[in-house]
């Protein structure tokens, strides 16, 4: 994604990244997660406020410090960093509610042409069934893969 980013760090697996949210309610601590599932190859991303009592992600929590754009597109910019570490995973996005899940397609919807240069978008719809994203549709989840060299 071309909007401006937060620099973030990651440990040695690139399994976890940390960045800092600079807004109107201060300096947030943000993470990103990828978390392997039971199926092979396909990694779960988490992300959400650092939880210092957890030492964790705390998904649910609404921190409208003003910089949304360029946290999704920190957290866009992550998966790029992963993929390169594991290009042959999946990574399975939804949000922790509805209104994360939305605000999720409408960031992939805004961006579709530049992701779809560099990965495989796949949509879980109403059917239960995986399809290419498709602009307009309402998706419960995201499926993304790294497009392999031609």
């Amino acid at each position: 994604m071309k909007h401006p980013k937060y620099s973030y760090r990651s440990e040695d697996l690139f399994l976890v990244y940390e960045f800092i949210s600079e807004g109107s309610k201060g300096f947030i601590k943000k993470m990103v997660v990828y978390t392997e599932t039971s199926t092979e190859n396909v990694y779960n991303l988490g992300f959400g406020d650092y939880e210092e009592i957890t030492n964790g992600i705390n998904d649910l929590i609404v921190t409208n410090n003003g910089d949304s754009l360029k946290v999704l597109a920190t957290v866009a910019s992550t998966v790029y960093a992963f993929t390169e570490k594991y290009p042959n995973a999946w990574i399975l996005a939804t949000g922790s509610t509805n209104v994360r899940t939305r605000l999720y397609r409408m960031g992939i919807t805004n961006n579709l042409a530049e992701i779809k240069i560099d990965f495989i978008v796949l949509g879980y719809n109403k059917e239960e069934q995986w399809e290419e994203f498709i602009i307009g549709e309402d998706y419960e989840a995201f499926l993304l893969a790294k497009k392999q060299n031609q």
